[in-house]
């Protein structure tokens, strides 16, 4: 399959989220400043009740009661509208209200993630008072009344004679291997909200394969240290077990040359790589001035010996976290569970030694470095370093001072990785861009297996379906390119079909909001979609212009007169 310029091979899924109990039985639910209870039927908000509609409740109930888990649309539909066919559209008014009463901003969202065109899923921590009912997957603190956190099952892949420890969330279309720096504990992600948050929005444009390095959390401690090329053979070792023949590596810090030097050794098994806070080099050296000198790494390394167990190294690594009593003590517990004081010293001293400087030029696969520009833990300088070697490589600094992704300005950064990997634009943000409008009109045939099928086929070519029902499908590309190859894909599917197809193709700047598009492009794509024959593309001449010689025969269809946009110059794809 093609994703618009990214061949990705059919992978099986494997959705090992564990989800929050049903809502039998259970006296109430609470997150952040609201309290859910099923036997009334209400919401709260401290003492007062939170008026909202039984189906926006009934949605909210089960989300809530699968905290962590994407609920599809059709469950939800399913659920609230059993008896009664309604579409897309009434579940969306439900999410609106439920999100106005949860003061839930849908472009940087507290309680409800949407999965573009899949569902939604509710991302905050959810509090039980029937702790007891939890499936054996969540992971629970304290008494009743304390956040309940869902966690992904635990699976082992063998390399070698050592147990690798890993998770797998999402089923996007494409793989991404996720390789935290330092020492790290699979479980004790999910423990912090915002790490967990970061976690789910990588999720929902992938199916997101998480590793423990050998000799930290749950994989297996190892006698002596495991070189680059060990772990390496990790990941392709737990690749391998999920099924994973072709994927996007993000590595962040030390986790960084590791993925680089996989890249390099196996770009076959590489789509992209995503480097985070990075480096190439760990010890200063004239011709790399940025890294820490030997005395510097001396006092650090004193600092573990005297003071492991507690939130070492939080000043740099999350300095706007660095005062808040919670997130100090969850880091201090992630250390402690992710390496014992004499492994932690023994890992820190072995990523001294990485030098990697020389292998930067080899690596030949789609690279984006990603770095902060006042990160206190490593220099924005090695971030920089690290894209200048890597043939081709997008280096994007980004605002702040923290080195933990998740900590700071997530957004952004994750916005950047979306776009990197998939070419789309976030999908829930407000934006006026240059797009490319597909609009395809259908009719004959089975229709609504037709729409199915072409919302699948702009995923590959990097589009963004934004509507497809009444037998029109409407999307958007960030290049005419892939919108002309997507939308001859289209007309050739619709004989399999026994659909009639006419595609209408132009360039212009539009604004997106969310699955909605608007401005003149957007209806002057429907109106050339009309004018076109069966099985037939019409493109407007700015396509055409844009795409000059990039292969893609044009027949010219003369002017034609376009009520409201004057006259047009056409042709056939």
């Amino acid at each position: 399959m093609q994703d618009g310029g990214v061949s990705m091979p059919e992978v099986a899924t494997l959705e090992s989220q564990q989800v929050l109990p049903s809502s039998e039985g259970m006296a109430s639910c609470s997150f952040g400043p609201f309290k859910l209870d099923p036997s009334t039927g209400q919401l709260r908000k401290g003492d007062a009740v939170v008026p909202l509609a039984p189906k926006a409740f009934t949605v909210l109930q089960h989300l809530v009661t699968h905290a962590g888990q994407l609920v599809t649309k059709d469950d939800l539909l399913e659920l609230a509208w059993a008896d009664v066919h309604v579409g897309d559209g009434a579940l969306k008014v439900c999410i609106r209200e439920i999100r106005r009463t949860l003061d839930d901003d849908p472009r940087t969202p507290t309680y409800i993630e949407t999965a573009h065109r899949r569902g939604y899923r509710f991302i905050a921590p959810v509090s039980t008072e029937h702790l007891s009912a939890l499936t054996p997957g969540s992971v629970t603190s304290g008494s009743p009344g304390v956040a309940v956190v869902s966690v992904p099952e635990t699976h082992y892949a063998r390399s070698g004679d050592v147990n690798i420890a890993y998770q797998v969330v999402g089923s996007g279309p494409r793989d991404l291997v996720f390789i935290m720096g330092w020492v790290s504990h699979l479980d004790y992600f999910w423990a912090e909200p915002h790490f967990a948050r970061f976690l789910h929005r990588l999720a929902a444009f992938s199916r997101l394969i998480l590793i423990d390095k050998r000799g930290t959390g749950l994989s297996d401690r190892v006698t002596e240290l495991p070189t680059l090329e060990q772990r390496m053979d990790d990941v392709r070792a737990v690749m391998e077990q999920v099924g994973s023949s072709y994927a996007v590596l993000v590595g962040v810090s030390e986790g960084g040359p590791m993925c680089a030097l996989f890249a390099a050794t196996y770009p076959e098994k590489t789509r992209a790589l995503v480097m985070i806070g990075t480096y190439a080099k760990r010890l200063w050296d004239p011709d790399y001035p940025w890294g820490p000198t030997r005395e510097s790494r001396e006092v650090f390394y004193r600092q573990i010996q005297e003071g492991w167990g507690g939130p070492i190294g939080i000043d740099e690594r999350a300095p706007s976290m660095a005062t808040d009593p919670a997130f100090r003590a969850w880091w201090a517990t992630y250390l402690r569970m992710g390496a014992s004081p004499g492994a932690a010293l023994a890992l820190t001293k072995m990523n001294a030694q990485i030098d990697i400087r020389d292998i930067l030029p080899s690596i030949r696969v789609p690279t984006l470095v990603l770095h902060r520009r006042h990160d206190r833990c490593l220099k924005v300088e090695e971030g920089r370093y690290v894209a200048s070697r890597i043939p081709g490589a997008l280096f994007i600094e980004l605002p702040g001072d923290d080195h933990l992704p998740f900590v700071g300005d997530q957004e952004l950064m994750l916005d950047e990785i979306e776009r990197f990997i998939t070419g789309a634009r976030p999908r829930a943000s407000l934006d006026r861009v240059l797009a490319t409008i597909l609009h395809a009109c259908v009719d004959g045939g089975a229709v609504q297996d037709f729409l199915e099928h072409a919302a699948r086929e702009c995923d590959w070519f990097r589009g963004r379906a934004l509507s497809a029902s009444a037998g029109r499908l409407v999307a958007a590309f960030d290049g005419p390119a892939r919108a002309i190859r997507c939308a001859s894909a289209l007309t050739d599917a619709g004989p399999r079909y026994s659909a009639h197809v006419r595609v209408g193709l132009h360039t212009g700047e539009c604004t997106i909001d969310g699955d909605e598009a608007s401005g003149p492009p957007v209806e002057l794509a429907a109106r050339i979609a009309s004018r076109a024959g069966s099985g037939e593309t019409l493109v407007s001449r700015t396509v055409c212009d844009i795409v000059g010689d990039a292969g893609l025969p044009f027949a010219d269809r003369g002017v034609h007169d376009i009520a409201g946009y004057g006259e047009w110059r056409l042709f056939s794809v």
